[in-house]
């Protein structure tokens, strides 16, 4: 699914054949096609994201349907599917590359933790409704599964920057190389004022 259309087009423009065989991997923990999965997905794709201009993953999860995204301070965000947002909220199941990302201390995501470059992200999977049977305890309510670009793919430099009337000023730098045919690596660095 590459281009430059948006998720909702490049689906109006492929046949009933393709449209069963596009694949997600969140709502069973493997890999399905679409018409396998019985859960309303919504995928936000590196295109959405850059088109977008969020520079963040709680504004780029705006973008889905069904997600509650509210900024209660500079750097803080209540996330949530289905009601009850907040601070706090724990009935979500936030994952990175298939890990689970919550805080112990509340069952939680402390959004302003998850801060990794926008570029490095190649899709959001967002399922609402319950999962627990499958993800566990804070599935209750959705999965957002954060899928990230393999090092492989982002070799070379990156350097991004913007600014704007709330965030004055961000950047972001990102480098990515190989040991060997086989050991990929990728390190980065964001800040904002």
């Amino acid at each position: 699914m590459t281009g430059n259309k948006s998720i909702e087009n490049q689906f109006l423009d492929l046949s009933i054949e393709e449209l069963m065989k596009v694949e997600v991997t969140s709502a069973s923990r493997r890999t399905q096609k679409l018409s396998e999965v019985p859960s309303a997905i919504f995928v936000i794709t590196q295109d959405d994201i850059r088109r977008s201009g969020a520079t963040s993953i709680p504004e780029a999860l705006r973008m889905a349907p069904g997600v509650e995204v509210a900024r209660i301070g500079t750097d803080k965000w209540a996330i949530s599917i289905r009601g009850f947002n907040g601070r706090f909220a724990d009935k979500l199941q936030v994952l990175m590359d298939g890990r689970s990302v919550y805080n112990p201390l509340f069952a939680g995501v402390q959004w302003e933790q998850q801060d990794t470059l926008m570029e490095d992200i190649e899709r959001i999977e967002v399922i609402r409704g319950p999962n627990a049977a499958v993800w566990g305890a804070n599935a209750v309510n959705g999965i957002i599964n954060i899928i990230t670009k393999k090092a492989a793919d982002t070799q070379g430099t990156l350097l991004s920057a913007g600014g704007g009337s709330f965030e004055q000023g961000f950047f972001g730098a990102s480098h990515g190389g190989k040991i060997n045919d086989d050991t990929f690596y990728r390190f980065y660095a964001k800040g904002f004022t």
